[in-house]
């Protein structure tokens, strides 16, 4: 078992990756629970039948749980899913001693950490994810759901007081889903390098070998960046907001297209290689986009997916993501791999540059 340790504002936790940790859950988690009234289990319906049955045992060791089976998919965020939860909780006699815990992928991890945030004031929860995508979404502390205007519009930074991610839940995900959680991991290798970037394009040529067994020390290298940023600047005031890296266009592709009809990753991964592109314009990096798009390509990633939209429709959306300010496009670039920085872009020159790519 690997152990990273995240330093949060409210608490240090831990993000533990191994094999089989699901079945040391009671070990694991006793010191951390102790003094606690009892477990509120969120099980995403698509790892209901693999997981469900296994966890509820482990937690039921240490104090009594509830269960409550949300609907899969991007669409459970939204503020009728989260009334659902809170009202279960509710019926449920959860006090502040309860522990809400997240089982299945990043929207079961943002929704009950958010409903965590919310109820009576703010419980605690645990992230068990089981997805390659949660994996970057459990750490960090950031929860939400999404508004009709736009992606996690509405949410709280709300740390848990554990990771436990075991890796061989990774052994039931579909192509897509090692494709979607991948693309977070190769946005950390862009934040992180020369040398973490160069590993992945050396060793990953297709979306067999990011199965390989190497998967796991990549996890801890992502989460590792991922963490030395967040620690530097919790609430996203500074550099956090590198990690949006590639999520200005990914987020508007995700609303626009329909939430599920373009996975969270492959969004990302398209908005990625735009990012370079805007980045070869202002004059702050100098990248090879052939190059990039082909690697990005080979791994199945939808670059061109921006072409399935308008300009217009597209700048529109980005205007109203959370990172706008006074409907201003904000854009994170890349000099180079490990030097990001952030900039305000022309709204004209986002257009232009949408037409010269994709039309």
């Amino acid at each position: 078992m690997e152990t990273v340790q995240i330093q949060a504002e409210k608490r240090s936790y831990p993000v533990m990756i191994g094999e089989g940790l699901r079945y040391q859950l009671a070990d694991v988690l006793k010191e951390t629970t102790a003094g606690k009234s009892r477990f509120l289990l969120v099980v995403d319906e698509a790892v209901d039948a693999l997981y469900r049955e296994e966890t509820e045992s482990q937690l039921a060791r240490l104090l009594p749980v509830s269960t409550y089976v949300m609907p899969g998919g991007e669409q459970s965020k939204s503020v009728e899913e989260l009334s659902r939860l809170w009202e279960f909780a509710a019926e449920s006699e959860m006090d502040r001693k309860s522990v809400f815990v997240a089982l299945g992928g990043g929207v079961a991890g943002d929704l009950t950490g958010f409903a965590a945030a919310g109820y009576m004031r703010g419980v605690d929860y645990i992230q068990l994810p089981t997805t390659l995508l949660a994996q970057d979404s459990s750490v960090g502390g950031k929860t939400g759901i999404n508004l009709h205007a736009g992606k996690n519009l509405a949410g709280a930074f709300h740390p848990p007081l554990a990771v436990i991610y075991d890796t061989g839940t990774l052994h039931t995900l579909p192509d897509a889903e090692w494709r979607s959680g991948f693309a977070e991991m190769i946005k950390h290798a862009y934040l992180d390098g020369e040398a973490f970037l160069q590993d992945l394009k050396a060793r990953v040529q297709s979306v067999e070998d990011m199965k390989s067994p190497e998967v796991a020390s990549w996890i801890k290298r992502s989460i590792e960046v991922k963490a030395r940023i967040v620690e530097e600047d919790e609430r996203e005031q500074g550099v956090r907001a590198f990690l949006n890296l590639g999520h200005t266009l990914g987020h508007a592709l995700e609303k626009e297209m329909g939430y599920g009809r373009i996975t969270h990753g492959e969004g990302v991964a398209a908005g990625l290689w735009f990012a370079l592109a805007v980045s070869n314009n202002e004059g702050a990096g100098h990248w090879d986009l052939e190059k990039e798009k082909a690697w990005l390509e080979s791994l199945g990633y939808p670059v061109d997916a921006p072409g399935r939209l308008s300009a217009d429709t597209i700048v529109e959306s980005m205007k109203r993501d959370k990172k706008a300010s006074h409907g201003e496009i904000h854009y994170v670039l890349l000099e180079k791999p490990g030097k990001p920085m952030t900039a305000k872009v022309e709204e004209n020159t986002i257009r232009q540059l949408l037409d010269r790519y994709y039309k």
